[in-house]
């Protein structure tokens, strides 16, 4: 039986009692954000080497530095218009946001100067700590609780590992149909139970999928899809930039691909099962590229580049080394920080990045994609939008 000292996963139990199995996006929700007691509202993220995972921003400054190489050659782009704004969603502790900052008012002053930056931080201890991070730039800062309350900008969308983390529904194949797998308790332990699907978005959403396995299980983000469209009503010109774990639609449900993606961690090892310890773990699913590029084409954010974090690096990398004359012990440091970002067996491969646009030109490639492949044949979308 569960211990008495687990608050989240009893009110999880209350809620299947009174209202029956529970679709496993609804669970994930919870766990993950709840107010008070889901993993990255309560405080007990931990990101970094000593805690349960760790990032591209947990490296060091020069990822943030590499990004803001890219976010002034959008602001180029962009004609240098004189209020440029930054939106990051998933700003953790505003480590990005002051890395890149950073860059930009020492790299581009211009840039800086026209620059605000806008986070979407729905939790008060998040933000909380983002102020305090944040200091030194706080005439540069706002804060917004949504995206709903964000006026329409001239300049840049970023986010990085959010995507993975939005809730998702788990569904599997049986032969003739989908049926969804919703999360029930016996005896005292969360589980998978079979249950029909509905009439409605994710039942569309799985007339998309190939032909699959019996027994086949995976999972489906409709929240990122909801995502990409919002943004799109809030970009009148400039970028969109996300990037995160992921696939292709071909190589996400792929036949070999049997379990899906989902995955929980703590402490830098793969939790053996994702509906134990909720609200203590870190909950992740890999994100769709392709069915999120089609919503944004449709709401009229076209395909800029895909590529992964590998190529994205060695791209931004030309801009930045070649400032760098003498290899002092700082830019030892930040060899070893980009090794680390691009190497093909750790980050530079487990992370791909996404880049629409709006009302902006696809050529020549920015910087971080001079190296990536044609992005639509590799996501399987039409040869022109």
């Amino acid at each position: 039986m569960r211990p008495p000292s687990e608050p989240l996963a009893d009110l999880l139990s209350e809620e299947i009692a009174s209202h029956g199995p529970m679709t496993f996006r609804d669970f994930m929700e919870l766990a993950l954000y709840h107010p008070e007691l889901g993993y990255y509202r309560s405080g007990r993220a931990r990101i970094g080497r000593g805690g349960d995972f760790i990032t591209s921003v947990s490296v060091g400054p020069l990822f943030g530095k590499l990004l803001a190489r890219q976010f002034v050659e959008m602001w180029e782009r962009l004609e240098k218009p004189p209020s440029f704004t930054i939106v990051e969603q998933g700003a953790d502790r505003g480590e990005f946001a002051c890395d890149a900052l950073a860059a930009l008012a020492a790299l581009a002053p211009e840039c800086f100067a026209a620059t605000t930056y806008r986070i979407v931080e729905p939790a008060p201890r998040s933000e909380a700590a983002q102020r305090e991070r944040l200091t030194p730039f706080r005439d540069r800062v706002q804060w917004h609780a949504s995206l709903e309350t964000l006026s329409p900008i001239t300049g840049l969308f970023f986010s990085n590992e959010l995507l993975d983390a939005f809730p998702v529904h788990r569904v599997k194949w049986i032969g003739a149909e989908w049926i969804e797998q919703r999360v029930t308790e016996r005896d005292g332990a969360f589980c998978f139970v079979d249950a029909p699907i509905g009439e409605g978005e994710l039942r569309e959403h799985l007339q998309k999928l190939p032909v699959l396995p019996d027994g086949y299980e995976t999972e489906v983000n409709l929240e990122a899809l909801r995502w990409v469209a919002a943004i799109a009503g809030r970009l009148e010109r400039g970028y969109v930039l996300a990037l995160d774990y992921g696939f292709s639609r071909d190589e996400m449900y792929r036949p070999e691909r049997a379990g899906g993606t989902l995955s929980a961690y703590a402490a830098h090892r793969r939790e053996p099962d994702p509906l134990a310890r909720p609200g203590e773990i870190d909950i992740t699913a890999h994100v769709d590229f392709t069915s999120l590029a089609e919503r944004a084409e449709v709401r009229g954010l076209p395909l800029i580049g895909w590529t992964d974090q590998h190529h994205l690096m060695v791209g931004l990398s030309r801009l930045h080394f070649r400032d760098q004359l003498a290899p002092d012990a700082a830019a030892q440091r930040e060899l070893r920080a980009f090794q680390t970002l691009m190497h093909p067996g750790f980050l530079g491969q487990s992370f791909t990045a996404l880049c629409l646009g709006k009302n902006v030109s696809a050529a020549p490639p920015l910087a971080g994609f001079t190296f990536a492949s044609d992005a639509r044949r590799a996501l399987g979308l039409p040869e022109s939008a």
